[in-house]
């Protein structure tokens, strides 16, 4: 009989839980519910709906927040994540630029910090992700340890066995054993690894152009070259998180300046590929910048770069296209940024003469420089929703 009494006591404890859950997760859905919209959307009764909010309110993970008037009978009580139930740290290490930013559990950036890269050695680059982390925390009048997960972006792959970064040469040092797991000090908070690319790729989906879009692919090209993917609204990464890695697409054994060590399209088609294309044919240009607003200014040795890397894009397209059949491809990155009002007509025009079907449409980011950032807000707010909430059902009632 106790047995069967436990056993009654647990079930019930259960669905209490997961009846919590459900209206957490969807009041983070939709920014703000009542209870008879939180009734209609998960399908509970609305007294359970009811001791559902008495909970979340007890726990201090939901608030009231007004009432939602307008419509014919009484107004009805709105509630709320409250935003501080919560800290996302999101990291954009990059060869050149370090991006951080601190949000709240509702996505609202509270600070934010950019600095020039000390990627020149691994030491160098962890000591400046930690002052910077610190600065913000500080800034935002936090404790380190109110942070409720790290997320960083990254060049490369995760090897999460070694502990190692993968095929990221432009930050030297990361690729020994253990190096990641370097980053657990930056805030002491849980975190979590991703590929940058494919972090803005994410941030594609939820704030820019493949909002909505189910299949899509955005293609990174600037310092390095890389590609996200998403398929039925999630992000692919392959079986050893590879998927993207399309620096290393073959370009013509006869095209000039190839690397095969850097990986073929990513040495010609990369801003180093721009400037050194350049200087072949007779243009003096330190950046990629530089040789684009030349060819925007009508020079006609710019122009034939131009022309060059649209070619050398829509090849590489060309073969993701067959593989993928993507509806929309995003260029994004620091050529993306820059060149993408040059690329896009000229790499669509070159893709229809490359694949049998009518080519996908070939659009230019609008999120630029932001977009790993706002990729790593986005993974790390959904693994904060679920962190807050275990924890808070770990500490028991109030």
């Amino acid at each position: 009989m106790v047995s069967i009494g436990g056993g009654a006591a647990n079930t019930t404890s259960l669905l209490r839980l997961i009846n919590q859950r459900a209206v957490f997760t969807e009041i983070f859905r939709l920014g703000k519910a009542s209870r008879p919209e939180l009734a209609q959307v998960t399908g509970l009764s609305k007294p359970t709906i009811s001791m559902a909010l008495a909970d979340l309110e007890r726990a201090r993970l939901v608030r009231p927040v007004g009432l939602r008037t307008g419509g014919a009978g009484r107004a009805a009580l709105l509630y709320e994540i409250r935003p501080e139930a919560g800290w996302v740290l999101a990291a954009d290490l990059g060869r050149t630029t370090v991006r951080l930013a601190l949000a709240d559990l509702v996505g609202d950036v509270v600070a934010r910090r950019q600095e020039p890269s000390r990627a020149h050695s691994y030491e160098s680059a962890r000591e400046q992700l930690v002052r910077m982390a610190a600065e913000l925390v500080a800034e935002a009048g936090l404790e380190p340890g109110d942070v409720t997960v790290t997320v960083f972006g990254t060049p490369g792959i995760h090897d999460k066995e070694s502990g190692a970064l993968r095929l990221a040469p432009n930050l030297p040092g990361w690729e020994r054993p253990g190096a990641v797991d370097g980053l657990a000090g930056v805030t002491g908070s849980p975190y979590t690894v991703e590929n940058d690319v494919d972090l803005a790729a994410v941030g594609e989906g939820a704030y820019g152009l493949g909002k909505g879009i189910s299949h899509f692919v955005l293609v990174s090209i600037g310092t390095g070259v890389g590609m996200g993917v998403v398929i039925d609204g999630g992000l692919y990464r392959g079986a050893r998180g590879a998927a993207g890695e399309i620096s290393y697409l073959p370009v013509g054994e006869d095209v000039p300046g190839l690397d095969r060590r850097r990986g073929m399209f990513e040495s010609v088609a990369s801003a180093d590929g721009v400037v050194a294309a350049a200087a072949r044919l007779g243009m003096t240009a330190v950046t990629a910048k530089e040789v684009f607003d030349a060819a925007r200014g009508g020079d006609t040795v710019a122009r034939a770069v131009v022309a060059a890397e649209a070619d050398h894009v829509a090849r590489a397209l060309a073969g993701v296209i067959a593989v993928l059949d993507p509806e929309l491809v995003v260029l994004g990155g620091g050529i993306g940024a820059q060149a993408g009002d040059l690329l896009a007509g000229p790499v669509a025009e070159r893709l229809r003469t490359l694949v049998a079907l009518t080519p996908p449409r070939i659009e230019v980011s609008a999120l630029g420089a932001d977009a790993v950032i706002l990729g790593a807000l986005a993974v790390g707010l959904s693994t904060a929703r679920d962190l807050v909430f275990e924890r808070a059902v770990a500490a028991g009632p109030a």
